[in-house]
């Protein structure tokens, strides 16, 4: 029978030591008892024997075996237990010592045969100390190949046999898995990790089900395919009544889109957009134009699904998303036409939503000409006359759901339209009330127009006309007066190309009746490039221009093909002659 020593009794029995060898075999006889009652797993004198290999430390003596006294002692419940484990792990533990195998060990004995019956909880055995010894394994483990490679094994048997219907079971495997994907472990490991947190989502807890997706959405980036296998799970969590959970669902719903599932997800992430709290709209919005602009399948796709988004949840849209989009349709050439009639026809069902209003103003504005000339081929063409498309952009001048911005954005496309259509007098008109609106904003721009109205108009006296518009070739002419002979007028001819491909060799020829004398100047370029990214500009002087008429005569190469086409150009503005 071993017989227990008390700290106080050792102390004083060592020192009766007279020489090193009987101070020696002392300690040697005591440790070879420290060490039987370590293997009876003595709970009663576990604290005081740590203390004493303490002590023994103290004097020079190893102390390593207790190492794992100390974290059991740590596991404890009572205080002075907790006081000596903290005190033995801080002299005892060597990071030269490995100490894997032996956590490895005593985390095995605890699944497989279990360790103290009066520690189980819910038919798990000591699950405090389980948990304790899966953080070190993770500390211990974390960088280290060959550590990892030894609890590889112990991790997946607690992996696959810790019961699940218990959140005691639950914690466990929660730790289990931040200790496979903190260490390098292996990739059929961390597929059962991933798995785990996805048998997480299906769980009544809300807290399991949060803790889940906060450790996938860590995890996404470097277990994207693992984490992928779980996407349907994650979408349905978008439906949780939990605000956190809802949060956490749409975020790894994010992280989870790619070129592959981009038409499903957004499916799903729009169909969220249009049900969920004003608090996740702007965010759902900002994420659903990012990975639109990053995997859109096709260009018609992407406007189709800015739109769903500014008729959906336009006004939660932010303020910086709005020159963003306008940026895309830019640089979307094919799509212009369609783009303006569909954003003209959300007009007319809705201007509440303020970015989808300043988007379709500034459209509008840009590709006013498109939208009346019905020339859409994405879809049928709507019949829109000049007059109807003023009309929509001067009520958002004038309603009480404009924004100051939004004003701006409507007369600002309201002068664009200027250059584009021939109601110029009632555009004229419209820009000159505002020069005196009590909005300061508004004000200084409708005076600049109106300046910018007089030079271009006043002075020069004539508005511009599109002479040509064919085949993606336009050929629009502006007019001013000679000076100091009125009667010459100088034709600026702006041919531009809006075709995917550069038109070369470009010559324009024009022809006038006997009663008129025609100069034309040599142009600019001979290369009309592609895209409307520069336009070939020309000069015409006609001396003597009343009623003028003229045909004239272009000729081309596009993609290889020689072009040659005639036109009759009887409209000329009045003020051409008069």
């Amino acid at each position: 029978m071993v017989v227990h020593f008390r700290l106080r009794e050792l102390i004083r029995t060592i020192r009766t030591a007279r020489t090193q060898a009987e101070e020696r075999e002392m300690i040697q006889k005591e440790c070879a008892a420290i060490r039987s009652s370590f293997r009876e797993e003595d709970n009663t004198y576990r604290c005081r024997n740590v203390a004493k290999l303490l002590y023994m430390h103290m004097l020079g003596y190893p102390a390593h075996f207790g190492q794992l006294e100390c974290l059991k002692l740590i596991a404890s419940q009572k205080f002075t237990d907790k006081r000596i484990g903290y005190l033995g792990a801080m002299l005892l533990l060597d990071e030269r010592q490995d100490l894997v195998p032996q956590l490895v060990r005593i985390l095995k004995n605890l699944i497989m045969s279990g360790y103290s019956p009066e520690h189980d909880v819910s038919g798990i055995s000591d699950p405090f100390l389980q948990v304790r010894i899966l953080r070190l394994l993770r500390i211990l483990g974390k960088g280290d190949d060959d550590s990892s490679e030894a609890m590889n094994d112990i991790l997946a048997q607690v992996a696959t046999n810790t019961e699940t219907s218990k959140n005691v079971g639950n914690a466990i495997l929660y730790e289990t898995v931040l200790t496979i994907m903190d260490i390098k472990s292996e990739s059929g490991l961390r597929v059962l990790a991933i798995n785990i947190l996805g048998r997480f989502l299906l769980n009544n807890d809300k807290n399991i089900r949060y803790v889940a997706l906060t450790s996938l959405l860590k995890t996404v980036q470097t277990d994207h395919n693992a984490v992928q296998r779980h996407r349907s799970t994650i979408v349905d969590c978008l439906k949780d009544l939990d605000v956190s959970i809802k949060r956490r669902a749409m975020e790894l719903s994010f992280a989870l889109v790619n070129g592959n599932n981009i038409r499903g997800m957004m499916k799903e992430l729009l169909y969220f957009l249009d049900s969920c709290d004003p608090d996740f709209k702007a965010d759902c919005a900002s994420g659903i134009f990012l990975a639109a602009e990053k995997y859109a399948p096709s260009k018609r796709w992407h406007i189709d699904t800015i739109m769903r988004v500014l008729t959906t949840a336009g006004s939660y849209v932010r303020d910086d998303s709005v020159p963003n989009l306008i940026q895309l349709i830019t640089n979307s050439v094919e799509m212009h036409a369609y783009t303006v009639q569909r954003l003209y026809k959300a007009l007319l069902d809705d201007i509440s939503q303020q970015p989808l209003v300043q988007v379709a103003s500034w459209c509008i504005g840009e590709y006013g000409d498109l939208l009346v000339s019905g020339q859409c081929e994405e879809e049928e063409p709507i019949q829109v006359s000049e007059d109807e498309v003023l009309d929509v952009l001067e009520g958002l001048l004038v309603s009480n759901l404009s924004a100051p911005v939004t004003r701006g954005y409507s007369l600002t496309a309201i002068m664009k339209l200027s250059t584009r259509f021939s109601s110029v007098n009632r555009i004229k008109k419209v820009v000159s009330i505002y020069g005196s609106s009590i909005d300061v904003e508004l004000q200084q721009r409708a005076v600049e127009y109106n300046c910018n109205y007089h030079i271009c108009f006043c002075l020069a006296g004539i508005p511009p006309m599109t002479a040509y518009n064919k085949n993606g070739i336009k050929i629009e002419f502006t007019f001013e007066r000679a000076n100091p002979n009125p009667n010459i007028a100088v034709i600026t001819i702006h041919a531009t190309n809006s075709t995917e491909a550069d038109m070369t060799e470009f010559v324009f020829q024009a022809a006038v009746p006997k009663t008129f004398q025609l100069q034309l100047l040599s142009p600019s370029s001979n290369v009309v490039p592609a895209l409307n990214q520069g336009s070939v500009t020309q000069v015409i002087r006609v001396l003597n221009p009343q009623k003028l008429r003229m045909r004239v005569k272009l000729t081309y190469t596009h993609k290889g093909s020689p072009v040659q086409d005639l036109a009759e150009v009887n409209n000329f503005p009045p003020q051409s002659w008069q």
